[in-house]
């Protein structure tokens, strides 16, 4: 991954659940998440990889995923839902990460997340579209 560009080094982590050994971030990297009934801070790689390597900690799969690129080419809007499997029960994730790149690394993660949804709560939200 030494030639990827740095969101694709961060999402390739996310989806292969390599967060421990990705070195997307700058030294002076900030984390500010919110997820369902709280928000959280981090600030530096070390800090960073210790959150997200409990939120990605299986492989996953992104479904919708769509990416904006920010006006000045400094960063990227990224929208995914990730599958994954977790101790046998499939789940699923909703994510926005508004991510701020400077010399090839992440120097701002503002992310939302809406949550993890295990099979049958995926079910029920399915059923209640129908």
């Amino acid at each position: 991954m030494a030639d990827t560009p740095v969101i694709e080094k961060f999402l390739q982590a996310i989806e292969s659940a390599m967060i421990p050994g990705c070195d997307a971030w700058a030294p002076d990297a900030t984390l500010d998440a919110t997820v369902p009934g709280w928000r959280l801070h981090a600030a530096g790689p070390d800090a960073i990889r210790a959150e997200y390597a409990k939120w990605f900690a299986d492989p996953g799969h992104f479904d919708e995923l769509r990416r904006y690129p920010v006006s000045g080419g400094a960063g990227e809007v990224v929208e995914y839902t990730l599958t994954w499997t977790e101790n046998g029960v499939p789940h699923a994730g909703h994510h926005m990460h508004l991510l701020t790149v400077r010399d090839d690394r992440i120097v701002a993660d503002t992310v939302f997340c809406g949550g993890r949804w295990p099979a049958a709560l995926l079910a029920e939200m399915e059923a209640a579209d129908a």
